[in-house]
């Protein structure tokens, strides 16, 4: 499972690459770790038709038995997660240029870093919730993929494909839901940094 991606690129760049509209926000370009700020794009809930950055928080608040933050969403059939799918206005898309996997056992552990070789910017599946403060966002994760399993076999966060980022946004929840299965391997690339 990846703690750790990219997103390289500036606010008005995300925008223009998802039919979204920047406002002010002051993204520039950076990793996005558990805790930190990082965009997200959301829809305004009527048709889909507009688009917005939102700066969000990596990990939402934890179910009422936990601790710690929930940063990925494994098990879609939770009843903790079920409420919040339901909700198209509670699902969100979040931008990254790569995201990282380490592999290798205790204290010879590699770093890899993935991509996907046709979009500079592609999208995590996501899912928003109110955190103290800030809202916050968790990403949707599935099996890995052939690529990914070589490096991690735990998993992989949901990549979605540009034609299925309306259905996310706006769909009915079993169809967005349905979008949750491994990102095709051929159409990535892996190294030992991110791409620049």
């Amino acid at each position: 499972m990846t703690n750790l991606y990219r997103l390289d690129a500036p606010a008005s760049a995300i925008a223009a690459a998802f039919g979204a509209e920047a406002g002010n926000d002051p993204w520039t370009g950076d990793y996005v770790a558990p805790g930190r700020p990082a965009p997200v794009i959301v829809s305004d809930g009527r048709d889909g038709s507009r688009r917005y950055l939102r700066p969000c928080l990596w990990g939402v608040p934890p179910p009422p038995q936990g601790t710690r933050p929930v940063t990925h969403v494994r098990n879609l059939a939770s009843p903790f997660w079920i409420g919040t799918l339901r909700h198209a206005e509670l699902r969100c898309l979040i931008p990254a240029t790569a995201f990282a996997c380490w592999s290798g056992s205790e204290g010879a552990r590699r770093q890899h870093w993935f991509s996907i070789v046709s979009r500079p910017i592609f999208a995590f599946a996501g899912i928003l919730r109110q955190g103290e403060d800030w809202p916050c966002f968790a990403m949707l994760t599935t099996e890995a993929n052939r690529l990914v399993a070589h490096h991690q076999p735990k998993g992989m966060p949901v990549i979605l494909h540009a034609e299925d980022h309306r259905t996310w946004l706006t769909g009915e929840w079993r169809a967005a839901v349905a979008l949750a299965k491994p990102f095709p391997g051929q159409s990535m690339a892996v190294g030992d940094a991110p791409p620049v």
